[in-house]
């Protein structure tokens, strides 16, 4: 794993044995002010980690790719080596570790700590993530979906700090949303509230998704659906472009005319979402979520549609560190380090 830390090392305490499960409940309880909390956020292609002291400080971190080794227990056992690792850049023991938190691209119940499916990770559905990370690491730990934490990262630290209701919309190779009503993560009967990238808005595909396809919004203003439109568009030498370089070819008609279309798509989708939830903030986040040219073009559409609400776009001020950021905010929770 390659990894940046701020200190160096004494290693890792070995494992204790058939009894060690016994400490999970216990270890938060000891001494809170030397210990660290683990945040893991684990993505279709690779895999970061960090530790952070009590007051969520990260104090080291480090990221390994996932495309060859993503089934869930070699996706455990890259956890327990980079925890291994970092400990030893902090000058930490094992024992000083006081539980993890690592999120999880796709379905997930957080309640029951079991991942439903995901169609980025090979082989992940039903998964007992929360209970196998116990298991293998003897620390309490808790797992939530990735665009969910970023939510909870966004309105610990970033551009939602302390925002009772706003919705974080992640724009990436997929879409989803990370909501908040009254100061409350909305997860859902199915925990799959959020799954917008499956919301149906003028102008894009009508048809039904099948099981583990992209969903009509997805399709249309996803990372892959605007490759895929560019693709048809384009000559051949420009087919390489990332939707967010796409985007910023401001001197491109071919170009504007796709920014036009799905920064359209997107501001309806969010004036439906403001509608239903009445939250007054929606912060954009993920490579296409990020897109500078794409938030302008969509708030110029809001602007027509401000009745009764006008929602205010902003984008993420994390970005691609929401996800590790509230994965550590969610293991200093289930440290009791505190209380939400």
């Amino acid at each position: 794993m390659k990894s940046s830390g701020k200190t160096s090392a004494s290693p890792a305490a070995k494992q204790r044995g058939a009894k060690r499960p016994s400490r999970i409940a216990s270890r938060s309880n000891g001494k809170a002010r030397d210990g660290v909390v683990a945040a893991v956020d684990i993505g279709g292609t690779n895999l970061r980690i960090a530790l952070a002291d009590p007051s969520g400080n990260v104090l080291a971190s480090c990221r390994t790719s996932t495309e060859a080794t993503s089934s869930s227990d070699m996706v455990v056992a890259q956890i327990q080596e980079g925890l291994k690792s970092l400990l030893r850049q902090c000058s930490r023991s094992y024992e000083s570790l006081l539980s993890i938190a690592a999120g999880v691209p796709g379905i997930t119940d957080s309640r029951k700590g079991v991942v439903f499916a995901t169609s980025y990770l090979r082989g992940w559905s039903n998964v007992p993530f929360q209970q196998m990370l116990e298991s293998a690491l003897h620390v309490p730990a808790a797992i939530e979906n990735d665009v969910r934490l970023a939510a909870i990262g966004e309105r610990w630290k970033g551009a939602a700090e302390e925002v009772e209701n706003f919705v974080f919309l992640a724009l990436g190779t997929g879409i989803a949303a990370g909501i908040f009503v009254n100061g409350e993560l909305i997860r859902g009967t199915n925990c799959t509230a959020g799954e917008v990238g499956y919301m149906y808005v003028p102008g894009c595909p009508e048809e039904p998704a099948n099981a583990g396809s992209p969903g009509s919004l997805e399709t249309s203003i996803g990372g892959d659906g605007i490759r895929q439109q560019w693709r048809k568009l384009s000559s051949p030498e420009l087919h390489g472009l990332t939707a967010t370089e796409i985007f910023s070819r401001s001197s491109d008609s071919l170009a504007d005319d796709l920014l036009n279309r799905s920064a359209r798509s997107l501001a309806y989708a969010i004036y439906n979402m403001s509608l239903v939830l009445d939250t007054s903030l929606f912060v954009l986040g993920g490579g296409v979520g990020t897109s500078t040219p794409l938030r302008d073009v969509t708030e110029r559409i809001l602007q027509r549609y401000a009745e009764p609400v006008h929602p205010k776009i902003v984008i993420s001020s994390l970005g691609g560190d929401a996800q590790l950021t509230g994965a550590i905010r969610l293991a200093m929770t289930k440290a009791n380090l505190v209380s939400t």
